[in-house]
């Protein structure tokens, strides 16, 4: 811990960085336990969530104990042939998430106010 703490004693890293990845491209037939082995070579992971459903297949969060760990592994891997699949390494933004419900919320506000009035 006190490695972690020094290595980031005076850097500032850019906003978007934070310890959870989202990991796009990956083959359907990878593992949990490559997943590990692969990711755990830049720090230490708390948590691996596949996606498993038809529509997150090929996807996955990593979840990185240290925020430094997490920067190296998106430096590292995105771009990374694994399998004949190029891996597209990304910071998660739960911003990102919650504009596109914002979004649909107030289309479907503006929608009901356009039909109270009666406009088209």
């Amino acid at each position: 811990m006190a490695f972690s703490a020094q290595r980031g004693a005076n850097v500032r890293l850019p906003a978007e960085v934070n310890r959870i990845l989202f990991v796009r491209n990956l083959p359907f037939k990878i593992s949990s336990e490559e997943m590990y082995d692969l990711f755990g070579k830049y720090g230490p992971v708390r948590q691996i969530r596949l996606g498993t459903a038809q529509d997150t297949r090929g996807t996955a969060f990593v979840v990185y104990e240290d925020i430094f760990d997490a920067k190296a592994a998106c430096d590292h891997l995105s771009g990374f042939n694994i399998m004949g699949r190029y891996l597209i390494v990304l910071y998660f933004s739960p911003t990102k998430q919650t504009k596109k419900t914002d979004l649909a919320a107030k289309e479907a506000e503006i929608n009901e106010m356009k039909a109270k009035y009666g406009e088209d």
